[in-house]
């Protein structure tokens, strides 16, 4: 039974798709052994179809059991349709019996399909995304009251369009669980942080609207996002409550949704979006192949707000 809910627990928070590290599938042994190493290997894949979408629409994409990359949308006014697959390397250091540390770095590729007044077009694109590091603490274990766990973590490196920035965005969350065998309740959540950072050159920028002043705003905004300068993504809040049920001591069953709030960005000064919500069902499957080493598969849809779909596959082994 202690497999069981090992299955359990670490089903559940695979399906909260927010940036901080990726638990294992254990009860009591949340947080890495003192000294172990454990390597977390992920492929995620998100397709995602655009009618009449403004500029700088997110588009996030679940990177691990809990971690999650934002890509910018396309810019078009007609349809578009768009895949990307992102490849995720992380690794897990057991400090002690409840703190652990963690890094990750993403890198993805990705192709979109545009028709605009009956043209046709194609792109894709590959590139390194981020690096994130950061920290799991156990601040009280499953009883007769839900246990809960925090987390802290940092943004080493984020590639941008035009430069990139390190240490300007910052998340802290944490996840609530207690089990009743076979099922476990949990509940996870995130506010993920972040500050002004470059991102192109301000002076060109500039100069580029003075040389524009006779066209209109439109194109004035145009402009503004082409050459940014001062550029400050969206804070996000995340909240996922699940449910897991163990089918037996390898394979476990859960489900849940996630709901998303995150604040308009704002380029160079200005800011044309909306505030965006949106809630996706996760339906997910865990199975544990040994010991020491786990497969995840995660299926994520959009109920409501943006469309698409993402599937991710998970493995993470004990060195």
């Amino acid at each position: 039974m202690k497999t069981i809910l090992f299955l359990c627990v670490g089903a559940l928070i695979m399906l909260s798709t927010i940036a901080h590290a990726d638990l294992p599938l254990t009860v009591e042994d949340l947080i890495t052994d003192k000294g172990k190493i454990k390597l977390d290997l992920s492929l995620s894949y998100v397709n995602q179809d655009f009618r009449n979408v403004a500029h700088g629409k997110p588009v996030v994409v679940p990177t691990g059991p809990a971690s999650s990359v934002t890509l910018p949308s396309e810019i078009n006014e007609a349809q578009t349709n768009s895949d990307a697959a992102v490849g995720t390397l992380g690794f897990r250091y057991g400090l002690s019996a409840k703190a652990e540390i963690y890094g990750r770095s993403s890198w993805f590729y990705g192709s979109s399909r545009t028709s605009v007044f009956e043209e046709i077009s194609s792109e894709s694109v590959r590139n390194f995304v981020d690096a994130w590091g950061g920290a799991n603490y156990i601040f009280k274990e499953d009883s007769d009251t839900p246990a809960f766990l925090g987390f802290a973590e940092v943004a080493l490196l984020e590639k941008h369009s035009e430069n990139n920035a390190s240490f300007k965005s910052w998340m802290l969350g944490g996840t609530t669980y207690h089990a009743i065998d076979p099922v476990v309740f949990s509940v996870t959540w995130a506010y993920q942080f972040n500050q002004v950072r470059q991102n192109g050159d301000a002076s060109q920028n500039q100069v580029h609207q003075d040389e524009n002043e006779h066209h209109n705003q439109g194109h004035q905004k145009e402009a503004a996002h082409h050459n940014l300068g001062d550029y400050k993504p969206g804070n996000l809040l995340l909240v996922n409550p699940s449910v897991a049920f163990a089918v037996n001591d390898r394979i476990t069953l859960s489900t849940g949704f996630k709901w998303t709030n995150r604040q308009p960005s704002i380029f160079a000064g200005e800011t044309d979006e909306l505030r965006l919500t949106s809630t996706d069902l996760l339906l997910g499957v865990g199975y544990g192949i040994s010991k020491g080493s786990i497969l995840n598969f995660t299926f994520l849809s959009n109920v409501s707000g943006r469309n698409g779909a993402n599937l991710r596959l998970n493995w993470l082994h004990t060195l």
